[in-house]
């Protein structure tokens, strides 16, 4: 991915409106307050708490920095415009479920399988399942939104709770996100921390195999857990609610190759789901005998089956095109306020203290995943995560002689894999858009989301599988040396 986007770098910005910490750290407060009266106490949607944050950033923005209304919509619509691919993406994805289960490919992998899949082995190859395809597409959100809601789908037949299933999904997607060569976030940290695309994917895979490897072993014990036998008359109940309405036949999983085929040949995302859009509506018509015209109307407005299995209508039902826009607001709404607080010099504030306050090459590391996860909660876009601390602690990488892998290293472990941790960020949005599961309901069982930062802080803190500019690709030094390295520095 090439990168269009340059931040502000905290030196950048004119003295006079330098935000000092407590005013970066203003409508960070302002923020939390707005959330948490909004959305704890008054049980409203994110949308208007958001909207409380863009007046009071905008606010604070013109009256107390002194930047022009134009700054401020210059700053929003940059925002916006590097958000505008997972906004379309958003459409797209609502569209191609409702496609996808009008065509039939949704209700025959499901069909498929319930015959060979149990409760036990389930979430583990879910998440194994989910790496490969991940890996192979190098795209995340393409795995969730086709191989992932169908999994929930078989999950909830086999009686695991949806959370746990997306868990699973997430933690195997995010993992072959993260190693593979063709994902987008993979290239983009890579380049705006100069980095070689193959060192930085070498760097990362230590990290990511034990993380996703101790995700696993949670899946087998919560797979355990849910262990036992599913009456058979359930399953035959639910496929026999399949079958009473669609036509189970592999060739209704045509689009679901067609869309990874052009995954794999490295087309971009939305390209390759739009190409499922149309395989589907092709399929629907000439397998299950839909309308020309009614197929494109499930698209738009989505489907509800009657099976005559409750839990069967309930997974297949899906909202097509007209049910996006609710969503979607979040999105924008979170980009705006992302935007105002990049224009005004917030961001690289931020991330400029954190920076400051590091003494060691522990404190740098963790400050790098800290600084990317604050950039996910008040930017609500994974590129920006990347991009604003991969760019901003470039040099102090260097004073404390590490190897630009390090950061690479450090901003995608830290940056990608939360984004679907925060409600409001694209990521986090997109994931509950498809799986249908709030983000705070799946979180908990989003093992890799939380290991992989927590591996990272590991290895930072202990030396271990750190690259010294001057030892090439040796792999760290003890904690004596990291610490006489540091002192040297100061």
């Amino acid at each position: 991915m090439s990168m269009s986007f340059e931040p502000r770098l905290y030196d950048e910005i004119d003295p006079e409106k330098q935000p000092s910490l407590v005013e970066a750290l203003l409508p960070v407060v302002g923020m939390i307050l707005f959330l948490s009266v909004g959305i704890v106490i008054l049980d409203l949607d994110p949308q208007m708490p958001l909207f409380w944050g863009i007046v009071f950033s905008g606010l604070m923005g013109r009256y107390y920095f002194g930047y022009t209304w134009d700054e401020l919509y210059e700053g929003i619509s940059r925002s916006i415009l590097m958000g505008l691919q997972a906004v379309f993406i958003l459409f797209v994805i609502y569209m191609l479920i409702a496609s996808w289960v009008s065509a039939g490919t949704i209700p025959t992998i499901m069909y498929y399988g319930l015959e060979f899949l149990t409760p036990t082995i389930f979430l583990p190859f879910a998440a194994v399942l989910g790496a490969v395809v991940a890996f192979a597409v190098g795209s995340s959100w393409t795995t969730a939104g086709t191989l992932g809601v169908a999994m929930v789908g078989i999950g909830s037949g086999l009686g695991i709770p949806d959370p746990m299933t997306v868990g699973a999904v997430l933690s195997g997607a995010y993992t072959g996100d993260k190693n593979s060569p063709l994902s987008d976030t993979t290239n983009l940290a890579a380049a705006v921390t100069n980095t070689k695309l193959i060192d930085h994917v070498k760097a990362m895979r230590t990290g990511t195999f034990i993380s996703f490897g101790i995700s696993v072993i949670f899946f087998v014990f919560l797979g355990l857990e849910a262990g036992g036998t599913i009456p058979a008359e359930r399953i035959a109940e639910i496929q026999s609610g399949i079958t009473s309405v669609y036509n189970v036949t592999p060739l209704t999983l045509v689009p679901l190759v067609a869309t990874f085929a052009l995954a794999l040949y490295r087309y971009p995302a939305l390209p390759s789901l739009g190409a499922g859009i149309f395989a589907a509506v092709g399929v629907s018509t000439v397998i299950q005998g839909t309308g020309f015209a009614t197929a494109w109307e499930h698209v738009h407005y989505g489907t509800s089956p009657e099976t005559g299995v409750e839990l069967t209508n309930k997974l297949l039902a899906s909202g097509g095109l007209s049910e996006s826009i609710s969503t979607i607001s979040i999105v924008v709404a979170a980009l705006t306020l992302g935007g105002i607080l990049e224009s005004t010099g917030i961001l690289a504030a931020i991330a400029h203290y954190i920076g400051e306050a590091v003494s060691s090459v522990a404190g740098l590391t963790a400050g790098t995943a800290v600084s990317t996860f604050t950039m996910n909660v008040l930017a609500a876009e994974q590129y920006m995560a990347i991009v604003v601390p991969g760019m901003t602690l470039r040099n102090l990488y260097d004073e404390y002689d590490l190897e630009s892998r390090n950061l690479s290293r450090a901003v995608e472990a830290s940056g990608t894999t939360t984004s679907a941790l925060v409600p409001w960020n694209s990521g986090g949005v997109y994931m509950a858009t498809a799986f249908g599961v709030p983000v705070l309901s799946y979180a908990p069982y989003y093992f890799f989301g939380f290991l992989s930062p927590l591996i990272l802080i590991f290895m930072g803190v202990t030396g271990w599988n750190m690259y010294y500019q001057d030892e090439g690709d040796s792999e760290g030094e003890s904690e004596a040396e990291t610490a006489a390295s540091a002192s040297t520095t100061d």
